[in-house]
């Protein structure tokens, strides 16, 4: 077409289309201004509000009241129905036809009865379709009802998303009309939204750049918006630019349509149902008009209100929780679709443990993608793709999306980005796209799908497929003999305080951990010696799926608001409270057993494989009592303690340790009897309170920054000093108090039991505070460039200095049970029932008590706290020194069973080496009459090891994580005897057919 020659500058044609399509500026002469044609009011809008969530069959038969366009609903968290009658013209025949709807607020559309399309604003869900070429045979008149949950895509924060929620905000209604919708506008919007995108990304110096700049330029002249005529005309134009088609080594996109929702974070669990059906009925429309459409999602499976998700948080759940989410998230994706995933999907998560590679292959898994990563504060993660190698050596392949966002919206700039950020060019050509709305849920929509149709091959930006996981992996698994890579963790630079915040979570986390442990060993004893027991297998089900629900990474870690963290109290509760239940009904059921029968003496249950034959106990009295357990007992040192000196210290000993302790309760020296060796420097204190300033850049309930450390205060202000509580004999102990603050307060009993290697601090907080950190130091004697710290089946080492910034990024680390400082003959460790938060800097083992975040839950952590840490020095290294099984004892205290008469000595399991750990013993999933047992290599050292069981036993197999017995792989079982081998760090687990 010829018309008159104009300048061809940048800015000015840039922006004359930016102007052509805004919704801002010239509305009444853009093309923007004609998306929607005729509007219509509704005939009538009538709504019912309600503090519940209530089924829709329920909701109906309420009384509804007349309402209005402008009128304000609520407040947070609760639920309004509106019934919406309408009519549409007929004057409207062939037609698109939309409901308009703009709300604060989620909703969901109601029609015959069904969901059918999720409504959010904040999602780019305004309408509801209700004919795309009105006929004469559609329904003219029409019911609907919309579902509006009182809060926003991101919950209902006050003046910030992640303030805590304004339980007072009224949720208004803007618009509620019928409207003709153009899709042909919509069409032209994106093509021209699409050749914008290009010409701001591509920049000044690319040819393609250009080209899109002089299209949209002639379509802009071509295109009157008031003539439908010329439409098609600038259409065309745009096709032909598009339809000039890439060469074949660009790089490929793999296109997923994605939603990940959060089990709970800014909203409650119960919405997350809610949002999880507005998210999935769209996708579905979506996939029902789309035949390409993929769509993908983080969380699979819901029952009843609880939701179990495989999107866990990666540092803080034990062993065998991880083992159990994927064995709940595999099970149920066999039983619902008649195959177990291949992939490990966790787009959003606060970290990744180093023995999640092994969990994956022993679960089927070979393949994994993540995102979180990309937002390391220090460092840039050097890969996208690569293999992640754990600590016993198994390898999965991993990408992270190169464009940094697991909810990207199919733009030309997430395509550039995928292309620009890939750190593994050359080596990986092919990158995931997951567009769709997340976190909040809502997931993709059609604009979305349109504009990648737009660029599936268009020259200058990657190939753009339409894809799915195994398809992606796959083309990355043909082209993997170049790839990179990483061993050991991948430590999120980022939401280190999560390691500490919500200490009630922790608690009960721990704790709950520990009950299902013992109650499946428990029922397991007293399955094989008790006739008539039945093992609890629905219960005990129930309770883990709370717990592994707990589990997810904005609950464990507290980065949750306080409705969610009271409804995860509850759900410990529930399982506490149960659970000590079924505990005491198999315990029960073992005084019938030969070995253990009715009498008038107390005796404990020990669910750990190794010998602990004495403990204390007290009397009603408040007495100290000895009690002997399953075992023959031996000679036992005794703890004893001096008198007050005349300064005011005290001195503990019990043959083993020999501490000194000055009036404020601090460890002025502890010494390790055996070698005489002092454990805490000269001139040093250990056991020495300090509180940090605590306000991190953004991230409150999420982040402690480095800087933070600037800020140390030691707490010194004595409120009652040392005085003895308890002067020998099995225990001796020391009790005082400190003042944090006017507000906060400490008290603590120091305790060290007869034939303990380790000094325990039984710690009792009264927390008030605001951005203010708690911490415990010990300054020790020991030198060491690597500190160690359990992890989930393992340990692992990482530095006490800060020569790069990969180092200096980890001032506060993560581990379980136990952390260890030594160096070659001597080392100290830290123990701990709760604690998750780490620091340990030259020689100073610190471990992280509280926080006290004002957001997103303006009350975390305040309130009374208990807590007990221990420290340990020893001999030799700590696994000659058997620290990790000292650790599994503090946090596993041994079981009362009241009046029994012991028979004989007895144990069910015996293991002839201290590298080897009895994790677990469960009756088998689906076989009544066989059990799992779970053991893994703790040293990291290749050894051989001798099972030994007194349980009737008729055949053992080796069997995966899913426990799927390999038959062409008998374990060597003789008698009563199973000969196992194992590598550093191995997980294995035995299938025992029991006679």
């Amino acid at each position: 077409m010829y018309h008159l020659p104009v300048l061809k500058n940048r800015r000015t044609l840039l922006e004359r289309g930016e102007k052509f399509i805004s919704d801002v500026y010239f509305t009444d002469c853009n093309l923007r201004g004609r998306l929607y044609g005729d509007t219509c009011p509704l005939e009538s809008i009538t709504v019912f509000q309600t503090a519940k969530r209530i089924p829709y069959s329920e909701a109906v038969q309420q009384n509804f009241q007349p309402c209005k366009v402008g009128d304000s609903f609520g407040p947070t968290w609760w639920t309004c129905w509106f019934k919406i009658a309408l009519k549409i013209p007929e004057a409207w025949k062939g037609k698109e036809v939309h409901l308009r709807w703009e709300s604060d607020g989620e909703g969901m559309v109601w029609r015959d009865q069904e969901p059918v399309q999720g409504l959010t604003k904040e999602g780019e869900k305004t309408s509801y379709i209700l004919t795309e070429c009105l006929t004469e045979n559609e329904p003219y008149s029409i019911t609907l009802f919309v579902e509006l949950a009182c809060n926003g895509l991101f919950g209902a924060g006050q003046g910030s998303m992640i303030a805590a929620p304004d339980p007072n905000r009224k949720y208004t209604l803007q618009k509620a009309e019928l409207v003709v919708f153009n899709s042909e506008v919509q069409e032209l919007l994106t093509d021209f939204e699409m050749l914008l995108d290009i010409v701001k990304l591509l920049g000044e110096g690319e040819q393609r750049g250009y080209q899109a700049l002089f299209t949209m330029n002639e379509m802009v002249n071509l295109c009157d918006p008031a003539n439908p005529g010329t439409w098609s005309k600038a259409r065309s134009l745009a096709q032909k630019f598009f339809s000039q088609k890439n060469g074949e080594s660009q790089h490929i996109v793999h296109a997923m349509g994605h939603c990940h929702i959060d089990s709970a974070w800014l909203w409650p669990y119960e919405e997350t149902i809610r949002k999880c059906a507005r998210s999935w009925v769209t996708a579905v429309r979506l996939m029902e008009k789309n035949p390409e459409f993929i769509f993908t999602c983080s969380q699979n499976m819901m029952q009843s209100i609880s939701l179990i998700s495989l999107s866990q948080d990666g540092n803080l759940p034990s062993g065998e929780s991880m083992v159990r989410q994927f064995l709940e998230g595999q099970n149920f994706f066999k039983a619902e679709f008649g195959q177990y995933c291949k992939e490990f999907w966790l787009p959003d998560t606060f970290g990744y443990s180093a023995q999640l590679p092994q969990l994956m292959q022993g679960s089927g898994i070979s393949r994994f993608l993540t995102q979180k990563l990309s937002w390391n504060l220090v460092n840039t993660f050097p890969h996208n793709t690569f293999f992640w190698e754990g600590i016993n050596g198994s390898l999965v392949l991993t990408h992270f999306p190169p464009g940094n966002s697991y909810e990207m919206k199919g733009r030309v700039e997430d395509l550039i980005n995928t292309l620009k950020n890939n750190k593994d060019k050359g080596r990986a050509n092919h990158s995931a796209v997951l567009f769709g709305f997340g976190d909040g849920g809502g997931g993709p929509t059609q604009l979305m799908l349109d504009r990648l149709q737009r660029v599936q091959d268009s020259d200058g930006l990657p190939r753009v497929h339409m894809s799915n996981p195994d398809r992606l992996f796959s083309e990355l698994q043909a082209d993997s003999s170049l790839l990179c890579t990483w061993s050991g963790e991948l430590f999120l630079e980022l939401h280190n305080g999560t390691y500490t915040t919500q200490a009630k979570i922790k608690l009960e986390n721990r704790r709950c951990e520990a009950l299902l442990h013992d109650i499946e060993v428990a029922s397991c004893l007293a399955l094989t010696q008790t006739a008539g027991f039945e093992y609890p297998t629905e219960k005990l089900q129930k309770l883990w799926r709370l717990l592994l629900l707990n589990q997810f990474h904005d609950v464990i870690p507290g980065s949750c608001i306080e409705i969610v963290v009271e409804d995860a109290l509850e759900y410990y509760n529930e399982i506490e409270k149960t659970g000590s239940g079924l505990l005491h009904s198999a315990c029960n059921a073992l005084r019938t057993s030969p070995w253990l029968g009715a009498g008038s003496s107390p005796a404990f249950l020990n669910t750990l494989p190794w010998e602990r034959t004495e403990v204390i106990a007290l009397t009603e009295d408040g007495a100290q009592t000895k009690l002997v357990l399953f075992s023959p007992t031996h000679q036992r040192s005794e703890a004893w303690l001096s008198e007050l000196q005349a300064d005011g210290s005290v001195r503990m000993e019990n043959g083993l340790l020999s501490a000194v302790l000055d009036n404020m309760g601090r460890l002025v020296s502890l010494i390790l009897v055996q070698t005489n060796r002092e454990a805490i420097s000269d001139g040093c204190f250990g056991n020495q309170f300090v509180v940090f300033d605590d306000v991190p850049l953004y991230w409150d309930a999420w982040d402690v920054m480095d800087y933070h450390l600037q800020t140390r205060k030691p707490i010194v202000d004595v409120t009652r000093p040392v005085e003895v509580v308890s002067t020998g004999g099995l225990r001796g102990s020391v009790k005082f108090s400190l003042q944090i603050s006017g507000k906060s307060s400490i008290t603590q009993e120091v305790i060290l039991d007869a034939n303990c290697p380790y000094i325990k601090f039984k710690t009792k907080v009264d927390w008030a505070e605001a951005h203010k950190f708690l911490k415990v130091e010990f300054p020790v004697q020991v030198r060491s460039p690597n500190a160690t710290y359990e992890i989930q089946f393992g340990h692992l080492q990482r530095p006490t200095h800060r020569n790069t910034s990969w180092d200096w990024a980890r001032f506060e680390v993560w581990g379980h049970k136990w952390a260890d400082l030594s160096e070659h003959g001597f080392g100290v460790a830290l123990l701990n029932d709760c604690k998750y938060g780490y620091s340990v800097y030259q020689n100073i083992m610190t471990l992280s008590l509280l926080r006290a975040p004002k957001a997103p839950d303006a009350n975390a952590d305040m309130g009374q706290h208990e807590f007990t840490y221990a420290v340990m020095p020893h001999a030799g290294s700590f696994q000659e020194a058997a620290v990790i099984q000292h650790a599994y004892n503090l946090n596993f205290p041994l079981r009362l069973i009241h009046d029994v008469k012991v028979a004989q000595p007895w144990s069910a399991f015996t293991l002839n080496t201290s590298a080897v750990i009895l994790e677990t013993v469960k009756q088998a999933e689906g076989k009544k009459n066989a059990l799992v047992v779970r053991l893994y290599e703790s040293h990291g050292s290749s050894v051989s090891a001798v099972l030994s069981t007194s349980l009737s036993v008729q055949e053992a197999w080796y069997c995966d994580l899913l426990e799927r017995p390999d038959t062409a792989h008998p374990a060597s079982f003789t008698g009563s005897k199973i000969s196992l081998t194992f590598k550093p760090f191995q997980i294995i687990s035995l299938l025992l057919q029991l006679h």
